[in-house]
Order: structure tokens, then sequence, then C-alpha cells
């Protein structure tokens, strides 16, 4: 086991082979791929057993694959899923999952033909959330790459706020925002950057446009990193000139909100109840239907991953989850306002990763 890159992440997937009766797993995501074994490309799969652990990539990648996941035995692989047959026959499997949430209905036709053409006849099982639910548990290495994430995002934020003025459109924002992620070292901006300036600031997810930037309008910043494969996630709502009273009032309630659920989350609560926090809080102010979202989101090596923490989330928080807090009122007409932070539980409570400055009246 020591020869892997993660090996209690192995580990903790073969506990999970096990509990689901499968003689192997085969995994087709991208970011489940680069989490077991280390191995980053666009292409790959892995094929894992209690006692092998094979990736099985192009030509493109196999020396990369050698470098990047010691330990894992690197299968060259064409076009033609033959390759597949190949392993169920050589380890005996004869029930297989796969990662039902990822394989499209045409790639798992392929490879059923393909196990048809090879002789070989597992039982297909389909697998849901294997991947996504060991991933919501961050270990201090991750949790290292997701607070560099973080850092970045939040310089580079500070950065561009220091430079907007009034006149300068969404997309021109955005863009100082994503040469300052950049120019800080990281690989890329984690998802597009939204800026939403006054009433665009009323659509969540509002696709940054030509719209000028004006006094006295809230606007809307939602941005991120991504370092060495780990996402980072902020919100903030700035007003450029005066705000008014109006302003000062939703803002006062979403921040309220905000510090609630961050001071008030413990370990063991669901999602749904960490929600109920900051909901109740922007119910009871009137602003109940105005708050159309979950409150937030896991993020890791993508931007929304597990643990979910919205109205209908079961699944409990735990230590070592990461996760988002970023409640909203958005007023049709007149703008909208969001604030969000990345917390971890640790120890049971949040401990706060975000250090971007909030807007202060």
């Amino acid at each position: 086991m020591s020869d892997f890159r993660f090996p209690a992440r192995v580990q903790k997937l073969r506990e999970r082979i096990a509990k689901d009766d499968l003689d192997a797993l085969f995994l087709s995501n991208d970011e489940n791929r680069r989490y077991i074994s280390g191995f980053v490309s666009s292409a790959g799969y892995l094929f894992v057993t209690q006692d092998e652990a094979v990736i099985c990539t192009d030509f493109r990648y196999t020396e990369l694959a050698a470098q990047q996941a010691p330990g894992w035995r690197v299968d060259r692989i064409g076009n033609k899923p033959d390759w597949l047959p190949k392993l169920v026959n050589e380890f005996e499997i004869k029930t297989l999952g796969f990662e039902a949430d990822d394989m499209t209905v045409g790639t798992l036709e392929r490879f059923k033909k393909a196990l048809k053409e090879g002789d070989a006849d597992p039982e297909l099982k389909p697998t849901t959330g294997i991947g996504v639910g060991l991933r919501a548990y961050k270990d201090p290495e991750e949790l290292e790459l997701l607070q560099r994430a973080i850092d970045i995002g939040d310089r580079a934020f500070e950065e561009t706020v220091s430079q907007l003025v009034a006149g300068m459109t969404e997309k021109e924002a955005a863009w100082i925002f994503e040469k300052a992620v950049r120019e800080l070292g990281a690989e890329s901006i984690s998802f597009d950057t939204i800026v939403a300036a006054g009433p665009n600031a009323a659509r969540p997810h509002h696709a940054t446009s030509d719209t000028p930037l004006a006094e006295g309008q809230t606007i809307v910043f939602d941005c991120g990193a991504r370092y060495q494969g780990y996402c980072s996630d902020l919100t903030r709502t700035v007003v450029l000139g005066e705000a008014d009273d109006e302003m000062k009032r939703v803002y006062d309630i979403v921040l309220t909100a905000q510090l609630a659920a961050i001071s008030m989350v413990e370990a063991g609560m669901t999602g749904e109840e960490c929600d109920a926090i900051a909901r109740k809080i922007i119910t009871e102010a009137g602003h109940e239907n105005e708050f159309g979202h979950s409150l937030g989101h896991g993020l890791g090596l993508e931007v929304h991953e597990n643990p979910g923490v919205g109205p209908n989330a079961k699944g409990k928080l735990e230590n070592g989850m990461p996760f988002t807090i970023e409640p909203g009122i958005y007023i049709p007409g007149w703008g909208g306002v969001r604030i969000e932070d990345v917390v971890v539980l640790e120890d049971g409570k949040a401990r706060v990763l975000s250090h971007a400055a909030k807007m202060k009246f």
C-alpha cells in the first residue's frame, strides 16, 4: 500500500468496493481519477480491485501516469474498448461497478458490446456518489491546496475592487480579477467570473456582460481561483460611492444570516439544518421569497461537490468537510446582495478560510 501516492484514499475506496459487494470498480470521472491515483489528464480510467490497481490510458499519457501515480500498473489502451474485457478476464471479475453519475448511455453500450465480444460476462452494477462521497472529507494536504486557492482568490478580488470605477463594464472588472489570479500563481479561474451590477445583481447566476458599473448600486462579485486542481469560491457585494439606507438594510440582513450560520453550524448537523439557520433570519426579515438558492456547497477538485448545504440536504456535515456559506437576497429591478465564505469543520465548529474584506458602512 505504501507505494501509492495516496494510500489512505485507495484503502477507503477498497473498503467501499467491499461494502458494495463488488469485485472491481471501474472509474471514469476525471476528478475521481485524480483524487484516488494522483494522475492528472484529460483521458483515462481506473480499474481497482482489492489487490490490483490499474490506470488505463492512451499513449499520450502513459509516461505521465507512471510518474504521477507510483504503485499503479499503467496499461496503454487504444480507441477500442477491448482492454476492459481483458482486465475482467485477467482478474476473474464477476461483479463490476461503474460510475453511473459519469458514464453516458452511449459509452456504457460500447463497453457492454466490448465485454460480450471479449467473452467477458461480469454483472455490471451502477454505483453513484462513491468518488464524491470520499472527496467530501479533505486531508491536510488538500486543505493546504484549497487554502492556497482561497488566498489567491481573496487577494485577486481585493486588487480588483481597488481598481473599480463607475463606467467600467462588468466584463472589464471580471478581466482585472482573472489577470490577477494568473499573476498570483493560480492555474486558472475556477469558474466563469460573475460580476452583476445594479438590476443584474437580482439574478444569482447573471452572465457577466457589457453593463457599466454605476455609483449607488449593489455589485455582486462571485469569483474563484484554481490552484493545483483545487477550487476557491468567494462572493462579495460592493457599492461604488454611497450606499443608501435600503442597501445597508438588505446587506445587514444577509451579513447577519451568514455570520449566524458560520457561528452556529456544528459537525453532525445536516446540510438542511445549517441552511435553516440563515434562512430563518432572511425569512423573518420579510425576504423569504428572495432567497431562492441553497445556502452553500462543498468544494475541492470541483467548485460544486459534496456536502450539500440546502433545504433538502439530508447528509451530515462532518469534521474535515469544507463548504461555502453564501446567503443572498435578490430583488427584481433593484439588485441583490450575496456574501460567501468557505469554512471547514474542525473540532465540531466552522473555521473560516476566506479572508477577503467585506463591505463596511
